[in-house]
């Protein structure tokens, strides 16, 4: 009994310790042979079993074969080598032969990429525009740029809203009707728009925020052919930039 056995063994001591030599168990993929390569590993272990076995009898050799083609295979199964040099072991790679320098989670897989969900661009700033006309409250004098009480205690209530510390500028822009000539217009418009910045400036805006320009007749948004539309032309726009 203790004669078999020694002759079994002998084969198979032989061949473990020939692809022991041969193997590495490095994980920088540089194994000569490991686990993708069992099957090159049975060959050999195959061939060096029925050698060693032949050196026996011709009837071990057979038995020698199969015995080292099945301790090759799984000397090799057993190796945990880096074929595709991820850093993780081919026997915990889920995804063989990941591009080389790429990033990997511990299953040596490409880490998951989650959509980023697009952000909707902030809205571009826009001018808030006050107008303020004779189609409710006359707002001047006639043929004058005094205001009128009616006017100041609506410029008093908006100048509230002109003081805040985001208050970036104001453009006041005077506009009229089309009764007299446009040179005069023009100059009856200039004059308004600057009797309300001056006001606005008495009632706490700052004064170097505030700029004035006159349009005449020349920005109508109404019939100049009725008493209605004259009034609604006849106004005072604030521009208000925040």
């Amino acid at each position: 009994m203790r004669t078999l056995l020694s002759r079994v063994a002998v084969p198979l001591l032989l061949v473990s310790s020939v692809l022991s030599g041969c193997v590495s168990t490095s994980s920088t993929g540089d194994a000569v042979l490991n686990q993708g390569n069992w099957p090159i590993c049975s060959v050999i272990g195959g061939l060096a079993g029925g050698g060693l076995g032949a050196i026996e009898s011709s009837a071990w050799a057979a038995g020698g074969a199969a015995i080292g083609a099945l301790t090759g295979g799984l000397i090799c199964y057993a190796q945990d080598g880096d074929d595709d040099a991820d850093g993780v072991f081919d026997r915990r790679d889920t995804c063989p032969n990941t591009p080389a320098n790429n990033a990997v989670d511990s299953k040596g897989c490409p880490p998951r990429q989650y959509p980023v969900e697009a952000q909707a661009p902030a809205p571009a700033a826009q001018d808030e525009v006050i107008v303020l006309s004779d189609l409710g409250n006359v707002l001047f004098a006639f043929d004058s740029a005094e205001l009128t009480a009616q006017a100041k205690d609506l410029l008093a209530d908006v100048s509230n809203r002109l003081t805040s510390a985001n208050l970036v500028g104001v453009k006041v822009a005077g506009h009229t009707d089309s009764a007299g000539s446009a040179a005069y217009n023009q100059g009856l418009s200039e004059r308004r728009a600057q009797s309300v910045a001056d006001f606005l400036v008495s009632q706490g805006v700052p004064a170097n925020k505030l700029t004035t320009v006159g349009y005449g007749e020349s920005q109508a948004v109404a019939d100049n052919a009725t008493d209605a539309g004259r009034a609604q032309n006849r106004r005072v726009e604030l521009h208000v930039d925040r």
